[in-house]
């Protein structure tokens, strides 16, 4: 099935309503705390269609973040009170971490939410980048954009559950690994969704 056929099914499954994902998925004995107040955020899963197939633009992070330093993540961040919508958020972020214009965007649909180990409650905003695109990454937030090919991202059989000690007590999360880059955490478990919806006949 090509990367056109994968992503109309993803499309299809975003018209349905379905149950969002966390950074808790794979641990069922951890207990959230109650009371829990979580922010709201977006980010841009980016699809280019330049070139012979598909890809999906990432970042790596700057390793002098507050949030998850040094790991790989979509363009996107913490809403502001300025932002009309999510969407607008997503679209502000990647904007100001790679330099992606508003107008070369056309949204495509948002993705099921997920709740992050750091409180945000994460809406991943689906997305094709209609115009030539050169990235210029923003020194303090960005240290590389890259992409990865978006087929390689929709497969199930490329992602693993790892496990690594978090705060006493081992915690269990996706990978989808592609060359050098170990892709893990909230944007492997976003990316795992997207590969069972695309999965779904």
């Amino acid at each position: 099935m090509n990367s056109s056929d994968l992503l109309s099914r993803i499309l299809d499954a975003a018209a349905r309503p379905r149950a969002g994902s966390s950074d808790y998925d794979l641990n069922p004995d951890f207990t959230l705390p109650e009371g829990r107040r979580l922010r709201p955020a977006a980010v841009l899963v980016a699809i280019q269609t330049e070139g012979a197939a598909p890809r999906v633009i990432l970042t790596t992070r700057s390793s002098a973040l507050r949030h998850h330093p040094g790991q790989i993540a979509f363009p996107g961040g913490k809403q502001d009170a300025a932002d009309k919508d999510l969407y607008a958020t997503a679209l502000r972020e990647a904007h100001e971490e790679i330099g992606l214009a508003p107008e070369s965007v056309e949204i495509l649909a948002d993705l099921p939410r997920h709740e992050t180990v750091t409180g945000f409650d994460v809406t991943p905003v689906l997305a094709l980048v209609n115009a030539p695109f050169t990235p210029r990454p923003e020194p303090g937030e960005v240290a590389e954009v890259f992409t990865v090919p978006l087929a390689h991202l929709l497969d199930p059989a490329r992602f693993r559950v790892e496990q690594r000690r978090w705060q006493g007590t081992w915690r269990r999360y996706y990978t989808v690994p592609y060359g050098p880059y170990y892709i893990w955490g909230a944007t492997a478990r976003i990316l795992r969704v997207m590969a069972g919806m695309a999965a779904q006949r």
